[in-house]
C-alpha cells in the first residue's frame, strides 16, 4: 500500500513538472541551510520522527529552515523517508521563488556511531535527495574523515578539490528528481560544503562524549566537516555527572570556542528559555526540538525568540 502511495505522489507530482529555468538551478546555493550559513546567517529547524505526508507538507510550509528526519531513535525507514520527502516538495512555494531550492531542507540523523560503518546508510540516505546528514558519535577525526568520505563522489583527475577521496557510488536518479536537476548537475551540486564552496551536502558531526570533546579540534580540521552538533545527555552521560552539572556547560562552551576557531557551524537544541543564551555562545544551528503533525506550540515559541535576536 505504501508503493502504491510513492508512485501516486510521484505521479501527481511529476504531472505538474518543474518549468524552472536552467538560469534558476544555478542561482546560488539549493540547499537553505548551506545558503544561510555561507552568508553568516544562523538557521533554526526541528526533529521529527512523524514521516507522514501530513506533517511533511506541514513542516515545508513552516518557518523553519531545517527539518531532520532521526533514524538514530526512530526505525531507519527508508520507504517512508522517501514518502516524506515527496510530500515536502512545495509547487507553489517553487513557482513563486523562480527557484528550486526549497524553504526547508531535509536531513536526517543516521543511526550508526562514528565507530561503526555507515557507508551504505549514506549512500541510501542521498540517493532517494537527503541534503545533508548528521552522524552520531564521532569521537576521531579519521571517524569524521569516513562520513565525508561517504558522502563524496570519487571525484574526477581536474577536480579542485580531489580529497577527501570520495566512495559514495553513482545511483542517484530518485535524488537528481527530487533535487529537481539533470545527473549532470546533480553530480556538480551534489559534494560537501564548505570543503567546495559549491557544494550542497552538509556533513555535521555530533559531539556527545569525553573523547570527543578532546578531539573536537582534529574533527574540526577535517575537510569537509560543515559542523558540529552537541548532543548534551549523552555528553553528560559520558562525562558521569547530570545533565545541569557545570562540567556539562563546560564542555559545550569548549566545543563552540572549537566551531569559532576553525569557522565551521555549530549546532544545539534550544528551548525558549534557553536560546537567547545559545545564540550568545555562538550557535548558529539552532534546533526547536521535536516536531510532529507540523510545529508544535513550543517549536514556534522556541523559532521566534531565535529569530528576534539580533
Amino acid at each position: 500500500m505504501r508503493l502504491n502511495l510513492l508512485v501516486s505522489v510521484a505521479t501527481f507530482l511529476l504531472a505538474g513538472g518543474f518549468s524552472v529555468s536552467a538560469a534558476a538551478q544555478d542561482s546560488g546555493h539549493l540547499n537553505t541551510v548551506v545558503d544561510k550559513l555561507s552568508r553568516g546567517e544562523r538557521v533554526y529547524g526541528v526533529s521529527t520522527y512523524d514521516l507522514s505526508l501530513e506533517n511533511a507538507r506541514s513542516l515545508a510550509r513552516s518557518d523553519i529552515d531545517y527539518v531532520y528526519v532521526d533514524m538514530e531513535h526512530g526505525p531507519m525507514d527508508f520507504t517512508a523517508l522517501q514518502a516524506f520527502l515527496l510530500g515536502m516538495i512545495d509547487k507553489r512555494a517553487i513557482a513563486e521563488s523562480g527557484s528550486l531550492r526549497a524553504n526547508v531542507t531535509p536531513l536526517a540523523r543516521i543511526a550508526p556511531y562514528g565507530r561503526e560503518s555507515s557507508a551504505w546508510v549514506v549512500k541510501q540516505a542521498l540517493d532517494i535527495g537527503l541534503m545533508g546528514l548528521i552522524f552520531p558519535s564521532i569521537e576521531t577525526a579519521s571517524q569524521a574523515l569516513e562520513a565525508v568520505r561517504a558522502m563524496r563522489y570519487p571525484q574526477r583527475r581536474n577536480s579542485r578539490y580531489p580529497e577527501p577521496t570520495g566512495l559514495r557510488g553513482s545511483g542517484a536518479a530518485i535524488g537528481s528528481w527530487f533535487w529537481g536537476l539533470s545527473g549532470a548537475d546533480y553530480a556538480r551540486h551534489a559534494d560537501t560544503w564548505p570543503l567546495n564552496p559549491d557544494g550542497d551536502l552538509l556533513a555535521l558531526m555530533m559531539i556527545e562524549s569525553r573523547e570527543g570533546v578532546r578531539n573536537a579540534n582534529a574533527i574540526a580540521a577535517v575537510p569537509g566537516v560543515a559542523g558540529f552538533y552537541v548532543g548534551p545527555s549523552d555528553l553528560s552521560n559520558s562525562l558521569g555527572v547530570p545533565r545541569n552539572a557545570p562540567e556539562v556547560e563546560a564542555a559545550i562552551q569548549t566545543i563552540v570556542a572549537v566551531c569559532t576557531a576553525h569557522n565551521i557551524a555549530c549546532g544545539i537544541t534550544a528551548s525558549v528559555d534557553d536560546m537567547s543564551h545559545r545564540i550568545e555562545q555562538g550557535f548558529t544551528i539552532l534546533g526547536a526540538g521535536r516536531a510532529g503533525g507540523g510545529l508544535t506550540a513550543g517549536n514556534d515559541a522556541a523559532v521566534r525568540a531565535g529569530r528576534a535576536v539580533r
